[in-house]
């Protein structure tokens, strides 16, 4: 099994502190969730392909190996390889047997159903499988289109203007070892270059997945799927979601707060929250849709909606942060402020109200709002 993850541009500022892989999402890092559900399909080996930071993915995911008993490989890129390029570079892993392997983006959430999609592409016999999801606005990606009356992809159309079907690629796959001699060690594209190729021998199945799906890799989508994954556990009476009834301070349920945080009972918390380890929630503190990552610190009477506080980050009294604000890792935000849809850098502090969504980054006496093509300098 692969699992491919990239520089994490996307998700910036948080990624500017971890790996994206290693970002917690629903308070756990996004490939642990991929890796508990690989684990449970029977997966002993996996290979991570990285580019960013490999020493801080080989330092923390040493432990999971020994907590899961699985061997993890690091496919280690000096220069970017694109989606199907990590394949050809741990080909001696991927191919030393007839096993068919899976292939994940690692920003990809959903229920994974590793289990259903590896007796699908068996059962099948082909060389490929990708599972695929419905989508409300197919025009917005690419459509995978199959023949009538089967699941053998016929072709991809990208971004449709006129409706020819409703399944996107989910990121999720399963090749035979033999794909890898389609694939060249060179920048490569599996979805524009690998898929046509297969698809055109009539070796390329989709396997619709059932229940949510999204692309966490940027912040808008990263709450969005937050709030898939909460719903998901609500439906399944998920006890690790924190019960009303027990505690007076959840609001619309969907709320998943960490054991060791601490609220204040006078906080109104939810729908669609998530508190990290050791975080502070103050008196009389407003926060819906919205995640708290750990060590971060909500203050008195603060609101707190559509919006992502990183670790260690401080939010003062009586501030309002919304319209998906990020805050990076050691960030302070002053009393009686407003901050709309910023994205802040790690280790800064504002003390002057943000009122148009922009980038905050700091020079030596000051620092630089940009937004879009403009770049303010405030002092």
């Amino acid at each position: 099994m692969k699992i491919i993850g990239g520089f994490g541009t996307r998700l910036r500022p948080l990624t500017l502190s971890w790996p994206k892989p290693l970002v917690e999402f629903c308070n756990k890092a996004m490939i642990l969730h991929q890796i508990e559900a690989l684990v449970k399909a029977g997966v002993k080996d996996i290979v991570l392909a990285v580019n960013y930071r490999p020493e801080v993915m080989v330092s923390v995911l040493k432990k999971t190996e020994e907590e899961f008993g699985i061997n993890i490989h690091f496919s280690v890129e000096t220069e970017p390889l694109g989606t199907a390029g990590p394949l050809a570079l741990a080909r001696e892993i991927l191919g030393k047997d007839d096993s068919p392997f899976f292939v994940l983006n690692s920003d990809v959430t959903c229920v994974y159903p590793f289990e259903a999609f590896r007796d699908f592409h068996i059962a099948h016999g082909c060389e490929g499988s990708i599972m695929v999801t419905k989508v409300a606005e197919p025009s917005a990606y690419g459509v995978v289109v199959t023949k009538p009356g089967s699941t053998v992809i016929d072709r991809f159309v990208e971004k449709p203007v006129e409706f020819v079907g409703n399944r996107i690629n989910a990121g999720i796959y399963i090749f035979n070892p033999s794909v890898l001699d389609r694939i060249q060690l060179q920048p490569t594209s599996i979805e524009k270059e690998v898929f046509p190729a297969i698809a055109a021998d009539q070796q390329l199945h989709s396997f619709d997945l059932p229940g949510f799906w999204m692309d966490v890799g940027q912040p808008k989508d990263y709450l969005s799927g937050t709030c898939l994954y909460l719903s998901h556990l609500t439906a399944t009476h998920s006890p690790l979601l924190t019960d009303p009834k027990q505690n007076k301070w959840v609001y619309g349920g969907n709320v998943l707060v960490d054991p060791s945080a601490e609220i204040d009972p006078t906080a109104v918390i939810g729908p669609n929250v998530v508190i990290g380890p050791d975080a502070k929630i103050g008196p009389g503190v407003r926060l819906q849709r919205c995640v708290i990552l750990s060590n971060a610190t909500v203050r008195d009477h603060a609101w707190i909606a559509n919006s992502i506080v990183g670790w260690n980050s401080n939010v003062g009294r009586w501030t309002r942060v919304e319209n998906i604000t990020v805050l990076g890792d050691d960030v302070t935000i002053k009393d009686e402020l407003y901050v709309n849809g910023a994205s802040v850098l790690p280790h800064k502090s504002i003390s002057t109200s943000i009122t148009e969504p922009r980038i905050v980054m700091f020079l030596e006496r000051g620092f630089y709002a940009m937004q879009h093509d403009r770049v303010i300098l405030l002092y």
